[in-house]
């Protein structure tokens, strides 16, 4: 008796679930489905999206191992890699959405900025994609689709703060809508994750047992945990500089002279791991840290002061890969709780380039109907694009001075 109520409660449930598998595969049939494509830089990313943001197929090929060996990436290293990977990249998050060409609604693609090599073998894949499916193209831009990333996770109103963290990018901006950005600062040299990544090759960190397989960002974060940060004291970058902009450049020049100066001292040659590598890695990146935290301050007090946050819940939306360091994270949030916003980060697998980030700004834009081109329309793409409108002078000018703030993480 119980084995047949076993059996037919296993039954009923299976055909509910087939049922409610097949209501599923309507309703993602009847919406409309984005098919998005990224190649700014070494990540060959594809994913399909439907319009509510439900994720039906991706697939990420990453070149990180073969840039790692190198040192550092090389612009046709990377061009090769994408030529190479992008077909299969692009027929994986198709074949597992179930979805074919001619469901597409439209095909979004990364067009600016980023590595022009890079950018080029994904608008041209996409190209030919759309002429031969015809289906309307819709260019990306890199910067938008990392700030507006969380909205796909959680339903945030404009306006919101955005701070942008990663290997190549460092900005601070105030998303208006979903193409409305006023910027507030960015880099004026190297952004932050090409800091500590060069600052990990200096130190030889790929060496090191815990590092030979990971990023040099990573290095950093993972070392410093077992680091004394007050070991070695960086100046903070442009302290007299009462702005929003961002500058990494002399703070890795100072931590190369720290290291040439401890290499002497210890009577070792360049590319020997260090026996203070772990006190270099935590400075390093409090430093780091406490830079963008500043800036960050600043942008969020200007914005107060000009009346350009709700009063109502503000935000700061934290992305780029940088963003994935659970220290900065913790540092920010101590800004945040300071200044009375609400800060968000994106799980740190939306944070890295990927096509789920791409597919979503898509489906944004088709929503609101704007930047949708026809698959007859020239596309250029641009390495070099700048994000909304600057106003990092008119911050400038304002001069806010930051009140004192400890940016202590006691854990």
């Amino acid at each position: 008796m119980f084995a047949y109520k076993a059996s037919a409660q296993q039954g009923t449930r299976m055909f509910r679930a087939k049922i409610l598998s097949k209501c599923a595969f309507r309703r993602k049939m009847s919406s409309r489905l984005v098919l998005g494509i990224e190649t700014s830089c070494d990540e060959t990313g594809a994913a399909v999206m439907d319009e509510t943001g439900l994720i039906l197929g991706e697939s990420l090929h990453s070149q990180k191992e073969v840039h790692m060996k190198t040192g550092g990436i090389i612009p046709t290293v990377a061009q090769r890699l994408h030529r190479e990977n992008i077909g299969r990249v692009v027929q994986e998050a198709m074949e597992r959405s179930g979805v074919t060409q001619s469901q597409l609604s439209a095909v979004a693609t990364t067009v600016k900025p980023g590595l022009a090599l890079s950018l080029g073998i994904g608008l041209d894949f996409s190209l030919n994609f759309v002429k031969l499916h015809q289906k309307p193209f819709i260019p990306i831009h890199h910067m938008e689709a990392h700030a507006l990333t969380v909205r796909m996770l959680q339903p945030v109103v404009f306006p919101f703060l955005v701070l942008l963290v990663s290997g190549g990018h460092s900005l601070l901006a105030l998303a208006r809508g979903i193409d409305d950005f006023l910027l507030l600062g960015q880099t004026l040299d190297e952004a932050p994750g090409d800091t500590m990544d060069k600052v990990a090759r200096r130190l030889s960190l790929i060496k090191h047992p815990k590092c030979s397989m990971i990023s040099g960002g990573q290095a950093i974060e993972i070392l410093a945990r077992d680091g004394d940060r007050l070991k070695f004291l960086f100046k903070p970058p442009m302290g007299a500089q009462y702005d929003c902009n961002f500058s990494f450049a002399g703070l890795r020049n100072q931590v190369t002279m720290s290291i040439q100066k401890k290499e002497e001292e210890e009577g070792v040659e360049q590319g020997t791991l260090l026996s203070c590598v772990n006190d270099i890695a935590a400075a390093t990146q409090h430093t780091v840290a406490s830079h963008i935290a500043k800036r960050t301050h600043r942008a969020i007090l200007f914005c107060k002061a000009k009346d350009l946050l709700p009063s109502c819940n503000p935000t700061l939306v934290v992305s780029g890969g940088v963003a994935s360091n659970q220290y900065i994270r913790k540092i920010l949030k101590i800004v945040t709780d300071t200044t009375g916003l609400h800060l968000l980060c994106p799980p740190s697998k939306f944070c890295t380039d990927n096509g789920v980030m791409i597919a979503w700004n898509g489906v944004e834009r088709l929503r609101e109907g704007k930047g949708i081109l026809s698959h007859t329309e020239e596309v250029n793409y641009e390495p070099k694009a700048p994000l909304g409108v600057n106003i990092t002078a008119e911050v400038k000018e304002a001069a806010i001075k930051l009140p004192p703030l400890k940016l202590r993480v006691t854990d």
